[in-house]
């Protein structure tokens, strides 16, 4: 759990509305979201497949600010249906995108 909320808190901005990295449950949201969108429980992880997807204003830029925390996210792409994304797992493995419209 520390890492999971430190991952999504402090690299990915969202903010916890419920738990912290003690906590056996823990829900986040996008800053300017109204409903939670993730939540994170301790335990074993799920090895089930999904993606996360996050809408940001500048991939290039969100890619970039990621490298130099440290990650290694996919490079930046442009995708047939009007995209640009990028992929990057989260400490768990689970796959998240960050896309914006082209």
């Amino acid at each position: 759990m520390p890492t999971s909320v430190r991952f999504y808190r402090d690299l990915l901005g969202l903010e916890i509305i419920s738990g912290s990295e003690e906590a056996y449950f823990s829900s986040l949201r996008t800053k300017q979201g109204k409903d939670p969108i993730l939540n994170l429980e301790r335990g074993n992880p799920v090895t089930q497949w999904g993606r996360l997807i996050f809408h940001v204003p500048d991939v290039d830029r969100f890619w970039a600010y990621l490298k130099e925390k440290g990650l290694c996210p996919e490079a930046p792409r442009d995708a047939s249906w009007g995209e640009r994304y990028f992929h990057l797992s989260d400490p768990d493995g689970h796959e998240l995108s960050f896309a914006h419209p082209i």
